[in-house]
């Protein structure tokens, strides 16, 4: 246990103002994303601003761009959550078919070993292929956010689970940390939106029985 606290202690010290700013952005933004709130996406905007930044330094290049994506995605998921729905109501939650979620896992597989290989050959970027598949996945993984497909949290779990490892190899231990947090928060988030999502089958059955 003192081992454990004082491994805590080293790790405090060693992180970053940038950090620390980058993971308490980033946890509002999980939190709010998994109550359905739209200002989950100006959290992001700031959250993910930082962690460019952040990433880059770290020689974690995919995970430097991808938040750079991010940046756009949280205008977009803004602006898809309160207008995105039939007749500019605000966006409700869907569901993917299994042909929707195969072609996704293809593409984000393709995509991983694609840019791995470039990586690998051309860069340094540190575990080219394990950072490519965080990426790639989570590009598709928050498009999925941003037209509040349901399942996105069933991927967030194994991508924040590879990504824990990532980042405690590269030193980012408070990040790390975070993310143990975002597996817990992924968890309520899909028990929470399928609830949400059952409840609105339910209601639109009636109507339609109605």
């Amino acid at each position: 246990m003192t081992e454990f606290v004082s491994s805590i202690s080293i790790a405090w010290a060693a992180t970053s103002n940038l950090e620390i700013v980058s993971v308490i952005f980033g946890l509002v933004y999980i939190v709010l994303a998994a109550k359905e709130n739209a200002w989950c996406w100006p959290a992001a905007f700031i959250g993910t601003g930082t962690a460019v930044i952040l990433f880059w330094d770290a020689s974690l290049l995919m995970e430097s761009g991808l938040n750079v994506y991010y940046l756009g995605m949280a205008i977009f998921g803004w602006w898809q959550w309160q207008t995105g729905g039939t007749n500019g109501s605000p966006l409700t939650i869907r569901s993917w078919s299994l042909r929707q979620h195969g072609l996704a896992l293809v593409l984000i597989g393709v995509l991983t070993l694609i840019s791995g290989s470039l990586l690998s050959s051309n860069t340094s970027a540190a575990l080219p292929y394990l950072d490519s598949f965080t990426t790639w996945s989570a590009v598709i993984t928050t498009w999925m956010v941003a037209r509040k497909i349901l399942e996105n949290w069933l991927y967030w779990l194994v991508i924040n689970t590879v990504s824990i490892y990532l980042y405690l190899e590269r030193g980012l231990s408070l990040y790390a940390l975070l993310f143990v947090s975002y597996i817990i928060i992924a968890a309520f988030g899909y028990v929470s939106w399928r609830r949400t999502y059952l409840s609105a089958q339910v209601r639109d059955e009636h109507n339609f029985a109605n």
